[in-house]
């Protein structure tokens, strides 16, 4: 047995150890390059006697699927992660990001979070069921992608165009954000992901009089943009309540003593929702993008020459859609806080998933209630977008269950994407623990 295939034994028990080795392979998206990584992967997979295959659009964009089968008296469960992720650049880290350093409890690097860890407990727990002999009432599919963090085509997208036969029969799918501990008004939640927003690009043009640097004038495409990015930053967009928000609040809201729960539940009020969302101040920051669809400018182009005003301006914006809203809903809400003459094109809409299907919902539930009695599970929708977009497409439900009992004051939102992300190494054992015992549960 050669001295690195040794070093694996046992690795299913160590999932700090597996994401220190995952966080040092560079997976930067753009341009990514994964296949090191995933083929890390793949090699501890077929070192178990697991059987493996490697799906790629591009040598350098690998996905990797595995299977353990199960018992057959119930559909196959899907678990996916992906092992790309954002850049460092401009970002000021207290340990080198791609080092892996473990430090005052936690495994520091990018990807700790988004989402390495997540992936480090997904391989622990599907090895650490291979290892024990567990056959589960259904397979249980393993999907380690590429490409999420640069819109999904190299990865999911590309396996549910070109291989959707990998996923035939499968109903229900455990994936990223949810899982992960929170507190409101002193109460412990527990919030699994069941339904996300949808993501909708934009590129805004504003036109006006250009002319040389010396002249004075006003109400040209420079004042337009400075009007509109104003009036984007101060206004909200209108309130919107959908099944899903109402789902959470009002499970929230049970949970909590009179009158915090009658306080919480007048935020399914869009007369008063956004009200109470300013007296919430920091704390409505998690709260506010799942009531409105969002806009964000995020890149601005224009002008050539410093002597030159500029008579065309593009901005893009990065929309996210509540479920059941249309990218020309979201363009006449801008109009209707932007009031500038402003074209509007989509650049890319990715539909989200319909109506949630909670049938594993339950389970999902019971395992963090047993894993931490003080937490209360509770449905949430994603402000943001992931790959259960394109596994929908397929019929698949995801549920966003990473489980994560967090220390307190520890801000899982804030470090995503941003310097000195990192992650508890008793949150990587708990939610090993977590999803091991989801596969014994499955099915029952």
């Amino acid at each position: 047995m050669s001295t690195e295939r040794a070093s694996h034994q046992g690795i299913e028990n160590r999932p700090a150890e597996l994401l220190q080795r995952l966080l040092q392979f560079d997976t930067t998206n753009p341009p990514g390059n994964e296949a090191e990584c995933v083929h890390f992967i793949n090699d501890l997979l077929v070192e178990a006697g697991m059987q493996t295959t490697l799906l790629r659009p591009d040598p350098n964009r690998p996905n990797l699927i595995t299977r353990l089968k199960g018992q057959a008296r119930a559909p196959a469960l899907l678990l996916y992660g992906h092992v790309d992720v954002v850049t460092t650049a401009g970002q000021e880290w207290t340990y080198p990001p791609f080092e892996g350093r473990i430090a005052d409890g936690c495994v520091w690097g990018r990807g700790a979070l988004d989402m390495k860890g997540g992936v480090a407990m997904m391989v622990s727990a599907i090895l650490r069921a291979k290892a024990r002999g567990l056959v589960p009432a259904g397979d249980i599919v393993l999907a380690i992608l590429s490409d999420e963090e640069d819109g999904g085509d190299q990865g999911a997208r590309f396996l549910v165009q070109d291989h959707a036969e990998q996923f035939a029969g499968i109903r229900y799918a455990i994936g990223e954000f949810g899982g992960f501990s929170w507190y409101a008004f002193d109460r412990k939640f527990y919030g699994i992901q069941i339904a996300e927003k949808q993501t909708c690009w934009m590129k805004a043009t504003l036109r006006g009089e250009g002319g040389h640097g010396s002249q004075a004038l006003r109400g040209g495409a420079m004042g337009k943009l400075g009007r509109m990015l104003d009036r984007l930053d101060r206004r909200r967009l209108p309130v919107h309540i959908t099944p899903v928000a109402r789902m959470m609040i009002e499970r929230i809201a049970e949970a909590l003593p009179f009158p915090r729960s009658f306080g919480v539940r007048q935020l399914l009020n869009p007369v008063l929702s956004d009200h109470l969302l300013r007296l919430l101040g920091e704390r409505s920051r998690n709260i506010e993008p799942m009531l409105h669809n969002t806009v964000n400018v995020t890149i601005v182009r224009g002008g050539e020459k410093v002597n030159v005003i500029p008579s065309e301006l593009v901005v893009e914006l990065d929309g996210r859609l509540l479920p059941g809203f249309r990218p020309d809903d979201l363009i006449s809400e801008i109009r209707e806080v932007v009031k500038e003459d402003v074209e509007i094109e989509v650049l890319r809409y990715d539909p989200a998933p319909g109506e949630p299907d909670m049938g594993l919902f339950g389970t999902l539930a019971d395992v963090l209630r047993e894993a931490d009695p003080e937490g209360v599970p509770v449905p949430v929708l994603l402000p943001g977008a992931t790959d259960a977009r394109f596994f929908s497409r397929l019929g698949i439900q995801s549920y966003g269950f990473l489980p994560m009992n967090l220390p307190g004051g520890f801000d899982f939102t804030r470090l995503v994407h941003a310097a000195d992300e990192r992650i508890p190494i008793a949150c990587l054992d708990f939610g090993t623990a977590a999803l091991y015992r989801t596969l014994e549960r499955y099915g029952e």
